[in-house]
């Protein structure tokens, strides 16, 4: 029987070395894949967190926390650029400011006033009620004015870096309304401008369950609650059909009403071009088309009801700590900020942000859940918030 010898590396030099080769091509190749991967992971993070691509040297620092494993670590290298703050904060905010929900509004108090509030760790649950404001401290700038939008314009125009030079105010402290009557983002200018304007006030409650809740009017329409806080200029027969309304207008006007109750003494005037807060006085909107059926709900306040806190909309998940009831909006912005349904659109509108796409799988899903669970065991921290689901999406 032949017995093959193995190959002596004395006569085989040339084979040997050819293995030896190959074998430090292999490790350094794949070694070299991990470092790529790491790298277009780094800069796709920065990408979408900042908007803009990283120095080389900030690139450096995301690929090595990266490779470290501190995933989290590496996107708050991204946040710290201020893009984050002028270009993805400012964008993310500007549609919730205007009727057209457009990003292409300028800089105002109420998207200044997010941004100032994801940059300090502000408590996002307090983005309805809080006594609070941000304003620019760059010397030369108009100031803040509840008549025009100049001092925002100026920050803007200038390109003034809001990471910087944003600073919190009361509200209280530089407009006219008590600090009672101070519901966050719901009482700045630019929200009063676009949703307290004529009309009966009800758009500030839809835009903002638009905006903050994720839902619109038709998505809690439920047909089974009390019409008995539905206003007079509801018709009870629109067309003379008296089924339109209680098949139709009944589910929204039943919940929202009662809850629209809270901005009964706000307005914006027109000619003076200012928020406009009347205490004890409810303004005239709230009685507009009274004739149009004379049995329906007189506003005589500004106490509001959740009467969602029954049936299926109990499944936007209300705080069992508060009330469900109270007066004026500064109690109503925080029964909607403290419910589940509150905490989990803000996380989804960060996806949406810095994934570019609308969250459509389980795996989707399962991020939103515990990245909701975690900005509220987090102190609604935002910040915590776009750099899970920035991880999330960075590829591999």
């Amino acid at each position: 029987m032949r017995v093959l010898k193995q190959p002596d590396c004395t006569t085989t030099g040339l084979i040997c070395f050819q293995l030896i080769i190959v074998c430090i091509l292999l490790f350094f190749s794949s070694s070299a894949g991990a470092d790529a991967l790491e790298r277009r992971q780094a800069k796709r993070l920065h990408d979408r967190l900042a908007g803009i691509p990283p120095e080389e040297s900030v690139l450096d620092d995301m690929e090595a926390a990266l490779m470290a494993g501190n995933d989290m670590g590496a996107a708050r290298i991204a946040m710290a650029n201020k893009a984050f703050y002028n270009i993805t904060l400012k964008n993310f905010a500007a549609p919730w400011s205007n009727r057209e929900r457009t990003l292409f509004a300028p800089l105002n108090d109420y998207t200044a006033t997010v941004i100032g509030m994801i940059r300090d760790d502000v408590p996002f649950n307090e983005l309805l009620s809080a006594n609070l404001l941000y304003v620019g401290d760059t010397p030369g700038l108009p100031a803040y004015s509840m008549t025009d939008n100049d001092h925002y314009q100026a920050l803007e125009d200038e390109g003034i870096d809001l990471k910087t030079h944003l600073q919190p105010v009361a509200q209280s402290d530089v407009t006219d309304l008590p600090a009672s009557a101070t519901a966050g983002v719901m009482t700045t200018r630019a929200a009063a401008k676009a949703f307290f304007i004529a009309g009966t006030n009800r758009a500030m409650f839809r835009f903002t369950l638009l905006n903050h809740l994720c839902n619109d009017m038709e998505q809690v329409k439920d047909n089974s609650y009390s019409p008995d806080r539905i206003r007079q200029d509801v018709s009870r027969s629109p067309g003379g059909d008296s089924r339109l309304f209680l098949n139709s207008c009944i589910g929204c006007h039943s919940g929202m009403d009662p809850m629209a109750q809270a901005f009964a003494y706000y307005n914006f005037d027109e000619n003076s071009q200012r928020i406009e807060y009347t205490p004890g006085s409810v303004q005239p909107k709230y009685h507009i088309n009274a004739d149009t059926f004379k049995y329906g709900y007189i506003t005589p306040d500004d106490h509001w009801d959740n009467y969602w806190r029954s049936g299926q909309n109990a499944l936007l998940g209300w705080d069992s700590n508060l009330p469900g009831s109270g007066s004026g909006a500064k109690s109503m912005g925080r029964e909607l900020a403290n419910s589940e349904a509150f905490a989990r659109c803000q996380v989804r509108k960060a996806f949406r942000t810095v994934c570019l796409r609308e969250p459509g799988n389980a795996a989707d899903r399962s991020l939103i859940e515990s990245t909701t669970t975690s900005f509220k065991a987090d102190n609604y921290n935002m910040k915590t918030v776009f750099a899970e689901v920035a991880v999330y999406c960075m590829g591999d």
